[in-house]
C-alpha cells in the first residue's frame, strides 16, 4: 500500500527561502576578499606588456557520481592557459572520487605551470528539477569571481557537454566583442511551462540536507508573479563578469526577489538567469539570443542524445558546443581527431603549444597570448554573422511573445 506524499509546509518553504538568502550573503563574503597571490610560469606568461590581451573565460565545470573522468575529459578538449577552471563533482559523488579528480589535475604539468585548475572540496547538490542547480551555479561563480579578477566571461558545462570548436577559436572571435554581452536563449512564451514548471511549488532538500532526497511537492499552486515577467530557455549560459558579479552580489532588489521566487520553483535553472537579465535595464540590452550551443529537442522539448550519425550537423551548426553526448560516445573521439587535433589524455593544443612531439605538442609551451584560430573560428564567425545581421538581432534581445 503506497502512502501519500504530505506537501511541504510553509515553514518549510519559508526555509528553503532563507537558506537561498544566507547563500547569497556567505557568497557575498567568499567575493570581498582579496584573490590569492599566484606565480604563474614565465613563459606562459611573460612579463611584458602588450597593447592587445586575449579574453578570459572562467569555466564551471559540473559531474556527478562516476564523472571524474568525464570531467576531466571535458576539461582537457576546453584548455587554455589564459582560462580558469573550477570543476565541481555534486554530492551524490563520494570523497575518493574528488580526490582522485584533484589528483589527476595536479599530475598535468600545465595545470600546475598556469595555476589555473581547481576543483570544489566542499560539494553542493545539484538537481536539475531543484533550486539546488541555480545555488551549485552561484556557488561557482562567485569561487570563480575570487580565484581571479582577470575573467571576461563564465560558462558552465556539465560531463555531458564537449566543445565543437578550440579555444584559440573561441578566444579569437571573442576578442572582437565587448566583454557585457551575454549570450542566453530566451523567450517569455510560457505555453506549457507555466502550469508544469512555473505554478507548481516545490522544496528542493538539497539545499539543506547532505543526503539526497527526492523533491517535493505542494499540492497547491501560485499565480505568476507580478514584480517581473518571468522568461524561459537553456540552462547553458555564457553569461560577462559584470552580470555574475550583479547575482552573486545583490546589489538590486530585482537579484533577490528572483531567487526567493525560484527557490520553491520546479526546473529553476531555465528561469532565473533569462528572467535576472530581461528584466533588467543595466543588461536587458546586453543579451544575444543564443548560448552558442548545439542540442536537438524531441517534441517533449527534452535534449536529444547526439552521436556519430550528427557529426556533420554538428560541425555546419557553427556552434562552440553541444549536448548532450554518452560517456566515451565515438563521436567525442571524433571531434577530438577532426576539430580539436587533441590526443587521448592531453590537452587541446593551441598556439600556446611550442614543442613536445607529434603526439603531444604542448610538452612545451610559449606565450598564452599567441592564438591560432582554424577553421572552427570562420564557422563561429558565421554564425554570429548570421545572428547580428538577420535584421531582429535588437528585437530578439529580450523576445517577449
Amino acid at each position: 500500500m503506497q502512502t501519500q506524499k504530505q506537501p511541504p509546509t510553509k515553514t518549510t518553504i519559508y526555509l528553503s527561502t532563507t537558506i537561498i538568502f544566507s547563500l547569497l550573503f556567505i557568497l557575498y563574503l567568499s567575493t570581498s576578499t582579496s584573490p590569492p597571490s599566484l606565480s604563474s610560469d614565465p613563459f606562459l606568461f611573460p612579463p611584458h606588456s602588450t597593447n592587445f590581451s586575449t579574453p578570459s573565460i572562467a569555466y564551471l565545470i559540473s559531474g556527478s557520481n562516476g564523472d571524474s573522468g568525464r570531467v576531466i575529459r571535458v576539461l582537457l578538449s576546453v584548455y587554455h592557459p589564459k582560462n580558469h577552471y573550477l570543476l565541481h563533482l555534486d554530492l551524490t559523488a563520494s570523497n575518493a572520487d574528488r580526490e582522485k579528480l584533484a589528483l589527476e589535475v595536479e599530475s598535468v604539468p600545465v595545470f600546475k605551470a598556469a595555476k589555473n585548475v581547481n576543483v570544489i572540496g566542499k560539494a553542493d547538490f545539484d538537481d536539475p528539477n531543484g533550486c539546488s542547480s541555480v545555488s551549485a551555479t552561484l556557488h561557482g561563480a562567485s569561487l570563480l569571481l575570487r580565484l581571479s579578477e582577470n575573467w571576461d566571461w563564465f560558462i558552465n558545462l556539465n560531463a555531458a557537454d564537449y566543445p565543437l570548436v578550440t579555444q584559440d577559436d573561441l578566444l579569437h572571435i571573442l576578442s572582437y566583442l565587448p566583454t557585457d554581452l551575454n549570450f542566453v536563449n530566451h523567450t517569455s512564451y510560457i505555453g506549457w511551462r507555466e502550469s508544469r514548471r512555473l505554478k507548481p511549488i516545490v522544496v528542493d532538500p538539497g539545499l539543506y540536507l547532505s543526503q539526497k532526497h527526492a523533491i517535493s511537492y505542494a499540492s497547491q499552486k501560485r499565480e505568476l508573479p507580478g514584480a517581473f515577467r518571468l522568461f524561459t530557455g537553456s540552462g547553458s549560459v555564457i553569461l560577462s563578469r559584470k552580470l555574475i558579479e550583479f547575482s552573486i552580489l545583490g546589489t538590486e532588489n530585482l537579484a533577490r526577489t528572483l531567487l526567493m521566487y525560484i527557490s520553491n520553483s520546479p526546473s529553476p535553472k531555465s528561469v532565473y538567469f533569462q528572467t535576472l537579465i530581461c528584466n533588467s535595464r543595466q543588461f536587458s540590452r546586453t543579451v544575444i539570443n543564443h548560448n552558442l550551443q548545439y542540442s536537438v529537442l524531441s517534441v517533449r522539448h527534452e535534449a536529444q542524445l547526439l552521436n556519430s550519425t550528427d557529426f556533420f550537423l554538428l560541425i555546419n551548426a557553427g556552434a562552440a558546443f553541444a549536448s548532450p553526448f554518452l560517456k566515451d560516445d565515438p563521436v567525442l573521439d571524433l571531434i577530438d581527431e577532426k576539430i580539436l587535433g587533441r590526443m587521448p589524455g592531453k590537452p587541446a593544443p593551441g598556439g600556446w603549444c611550442i614543442g613536445g612531439n607529434e603526439h603531444d605538442t604542448c610538452m612545451e609551451w610559449g606565450d598564452a597570448e599567441v592564438l591560432r584560430p582554424g577553421s572552427g573560428a570562420r564557422r563561429l564567425e558565421k554564425l554570429f554573422l548570421d545572428i547580428l545581421s538577420n535584421g531582429t538581432f535588437r528585437s530578439d534581445q529580450c523576445v517577449y511573445m
